[in-house]
């Protein structure tokens, strides 16, 4: 274990403290959560960042570094819409979600037929996770029914991200399409 890989199973641990302290629904559990979180999205720039400066890239961060991404965008989107229960959220927070298990199934799928695709982390990628950490950590910071500019304004953010994540899924299928159409014969 590496500074990088502990940096990525703290992100993992900070998941059940974060969506504990935001079900509590007080003033200063919510800020709270979000600044946890925060820090957790803050991490997965800083392993990467670390597992190359230090060259300490190892195959089990490689593997913990996505996985810890997706618990933990999933685990905020999640509780999220159950405290919000509302068709705004949910349908993009579906979106980004959905997005994940089909690239997921796609990556899982390629391996099994000893093929892989390999789509650059593109600038866009990059805006979009960014695009989609700061809307969720300013959804997780405001009471539920908040009706501010600041909530409308990370709704907004939140439809960028998913309307990035479609473009995302779309660059991978594409990517994939000559191992698909070949699976499908």
């Amino acid at each position: 274990m590496n500074l990088p890989n502990i940096l990525t199973a703290s992100r993992i641990l900070l998941i059940p403290i974060f969506v504990g302290l935001y079900m509590v629904q007080q003033d200063w559990s919510i800020v709270l959560a979000s600044v946890l979180f925060t820090l957790a999205a803050a991490t997965d720039w800083l392993d990467g960042y670390l597992a190359r400066k230090l060259e300490q890239t190892t195959p089990l961060g490689a593997f913990l570094d996505p996985v810890a991404d997706k618990l933990i965008v999933v685990s905020a989107l999640i509780v999220l819409v159950a405290y919000h229960s509302n068709a705004w959220l949910t349908l993009p927070a579906l979106v980004i979600i959905g997005r994940e298990i089909v690239i997921s199934a796609l990556r899982e799928w390629m391996a099994e037929m000893n093929d892989s695709v390999t789509v650059a982390v593109s600038y866009l990628g990059k805006v979009k996770t960014t695009l989609q950490m700061i809307a969720t950590v300013l959804l997780l910071a405001q009471p539920v029914g908040a009706a501010t500019l600041l909530m409308q304004a990370s709704y907004v953010l939140l439809y960028l991200a998913a309307a990035m994540t479609l473009w995302s899924m779309w660059q991978y299928l594409n990517a994939a399409w000559a191992s698909l159409s070949r699976g499908m014969r």
